[in-house]
């Protein structure tokens, strides 16, 4: 009889041993979610206060309205020379400035960003030229990516476009694990769409980041070195591009008629 209560109170015990100790388990996952939820929703308040400062700077004061028009104007122009002379018109702030438009283009305005490419190795060189122009818009990629995490795919899809963001759930499907490293390593690719798709996906920041320095670094010093040597060589390649995505537009229409699909 003894025998037989002690294996029940050892018994029990096992199972109270059992319990808490799936209890202690359990409360990091749950305080692991709480801390995530407060991570998206600090990301979310970052974001929103961020565009409207923007949005308030821009209305309500006229000189810094007047300097991102112009800036916007130049960018928009692809001129090369006159984008190189404003940079240098802020002296010892040139590399900030410089950095700033790229956040801008990748934020804002749907330009490709070679052309600021192009401009900091006429400005500064091939090498600083490139390396500038590599940090900056690995900064920007970064920001592409941490607004589409926090934001989700609805406001993502309203500021990137419908069209655009399909084609990049198609190519990450299609890539999978190495969709942005083969995405920075093809020029014509949009380099902001694929940022903001990644956010949407559940790929570490890391290997986002990592993945978009180590495949956009030849390209940008490739682009920095004929920048500094010949710029007038951007006319070509914006209108080299301007072929190649029509002829790419033109193929996946006729494509999606053959299949029966919507052309959207």
């Amino acid at each position: 009889m003894r025998a037989g209560l002690r294996r029940l109170i050892s018994g029990w015990r096992a199972q109270v041993d059992k319990r808490q100790e799936s209890l202690a388990r359990a409360r990091p996952v749950r305080g692991a979610k709480v801390k995530s939820r407060t991570v998206r929703r600090a990301r979310l308040a970052l974001a929103l206060a961020s565009a409207v400062a923007f949005g308030l700077a821009y209305l309500l004061s006229s000189g810094f309205r007047a300097e991102v028009d112009r800036a916007a104007g130049i960018l928009y122009r692809g001129d090369i020379t006159g984008l190189r002379d404003y940079i240098l018109s802020f002296g010892a702030w040139a590399p900030v400035v410089s950095a700033l438009l790229m956040v801008f283009q990748a934020l804002v305005a749907p330009l490709p960003a070679f052309v600021l490419t192009f401009a900091n190795g006429l400005a500064f060189g091939a090498f600083w030229g490139g390396l500038l122009s590599l940090s900056s818009a690995a900064v920007a990629a970064a920001i592409s990516f941490w607004l589409a995490r926090a934001l989700g795919r609805g406001p993502v899809e309203a500021l990137i476009g419908k069209t655009g963001l399909e084609s990049a759930d198609r190519w990450f499907e299609h890539w999978g694990a190495y969709a942005v490293l083969v995405a920075r390593l093809i020029p014509i690719l949009s380099f902001d769409i694929i940022s903001f798709a990644a956010g949407l996906t559940r790929i570490r920041f890391l290997r986002f980041f990592a993945a978009t320095v180590v495949g956009a670094a030849p390209a940008t010093f490739v682009y920095s070195y004929l920048g500094g040597r010949a710029p007038q060589s951007v006319q070509v390649l914006l209108v080299a591009f301007g072929v190649v995505i029509a002829v790419a537009v033109v193929t996946a229409v006729i494509r999606r008629r053959k299949q029966g699909k919507p052309v959207p």
